[in-house]
């Protein structure tokens, strides 16, 4: 077998720079625990960006991949399959919702939200044609189409990518006022993350998600929540919005669906809202495949079953207090909900990514987010005793 060095190098060479991944090469997994080409072993601690929150290769998993691979994979959305059905069931009595349209990767259901909303607009709310408007955040992060970069606040995201489509309103994060006063007579949604993720894992005020549903309801706009990093048990509840009794109008959902083993994501609403979709109007050649659709009903089982949002709570409350109480000269906060934790380091250090690389070798797998934050998201099956392990390697670094 090839080096880590030599396949790195392919990369490099083959491959366009879009990431500037950590310099591991994994070749396997298991629950927690990856190993490199040359077999050293490292705690996953950012669970492919909260896509495996049931762990590597879960057994269950495994199984179900290989019973479906060899039976049907795809039969595209021309046909019915025998596990769209149960698992679109399954996954609005999971959520609490009428109806479901299921696609593949996250940007793609964000994508069928802003359809779904704009739609809604003109049939329901009578908004003029073209003129729908939709209010997201400040840092936001929906995903990499040209429509979503183009209302995204990052610049490394947008340069060179316009020109860009209209009808979005950008206001601050976690604050009320600012929504109430960007809504207008066109105003079909309002689309935001409870958490932000890749923004540094930032948590709004207290109450904040509340008060925008209620600002929403009152004004007849849709609430639509991006739930594809935080949804799944990530933050200690089934979904983000369960921590203050929010149910939005439509909830994207995404990542740990499947839990790493395919790209599975959905947009879950009221029969109102989906129902704007006639045939032809949207759809996806992989969206809702039997593969898919096996993995997903079994992943969302493991979730349920193994009670992974009550194991997030309860580790992930004891790991940030054990996190704060370290009390490092180089952290300026420590933030997040569940096991979904940042750290941010004082801006003057130059950035986590030393930090990053440094717990690499010390048998630590994490990543850098917005310059100075370390996001800290291992898989939800991680027990205790793990986690000790990694606050010893993580102590050894930040002191």
């Amino acid at each position: 077998m090839a080096s880590s060095k030599e396949l790195i190098q392919l990369c490099e060479t083959f491959g366009a720079h879009n990431y500037h991944p950590l310099p591991v090469v994994l070749a396997r997994g298991e629950g927690i625990w990856v190993y490199d080409v040359e077999g050293k072993k490292y705690l996953d601690f950012l669970s492919s960006y909260s896509a495996v929150n049931q762990g590597h290769c879960h057994p269950r998993l495994v199984k179900v991949m290989r019973e479906q691979a060899g039976k049907l994979t795809l039969t595209s959305r021309a046909f019915h399959n025998d596990q769209l059905g149960p698992f679109l069931k399954e996954l609005c009595e999971l959520c609490g919702y009428e109806m479901a349209l299921p696609m593949n990767s996250g940007a793609e259901a964000v994508e069928t939200a802003i359809k779904a909303v704009r739609r809604h607009g003109y049939t329901f709310k009578k908004i003029p044609a073209d003129q729908a408007e939709i209010i997201v955040c400040q840092e936001n992060f929906h995903g990499r189409t040209t429509t979503i970069v183009g209302f995204s606040t990052e610049e490394a995201y947008r340069a060179g990518f316009g020109p860009f489509t209209p009808g979005f309103k950008i206001i601050p994060f976690g604050d009320i006022k600012a929504l109430e006063k960007a809504i207008s007579k066109n105003t079909a949604a309002f689309l935001v993350e409870p958490i932000q993720g890749e923004a540094g894992v930032v948590v709004p005020p207290e109450g904040y998600l509340a008060q925008a549903a209620r600002v929403c309801k009152k004004s007849n706009v849709l609430l639509v929540t991006d739930e594809i990093q935080v949804g799944f048990g990530r933050t200690g509840r089934m979904f983000c919005g369960e921590h203050e009794n929010v149910k939005p109008d439509a909830m994207i959902l995404g990542k740990a669906m499947a839990g790493g083993f395919y790209p599975v994501s959905a947009v879950v609403a009221s029969k109102e809202l989906l129902g704007v979709f006639d045939p032809g109007s949207h759809g996806s050649t992989f969206g809702g495949n039997p593969l898919a659709a096996a993995l997903a009903r079994e992943a969302m089982r493991i979730i349920v079953e193994e009670r992974l949002p009550e194991r997030a709570a309860e580790l992930g409350h004891w790991f940030m207090e054990e996190l704060r109480g370290l009390k490092s000269p180089h952290v300026a906060e420590v933030r997040g909900k569940g096991l979904l934790i940042g750290v941010r380091l004082k801006a003057e250090l130059g950035g986590a990514r030393p930090f990053c690389e440094r717990l690499q070798r010390e048998g630590l797998l994490c990543k850098e987010t917005h310059r100075d934050v370390i996001r800290f998201a291992p898989p939800l099956v991680i027990a205790k005793a793990d986690l000790e392990w990694a606050l010893e390697r993580i102590a050894k670094i930040l002191k």
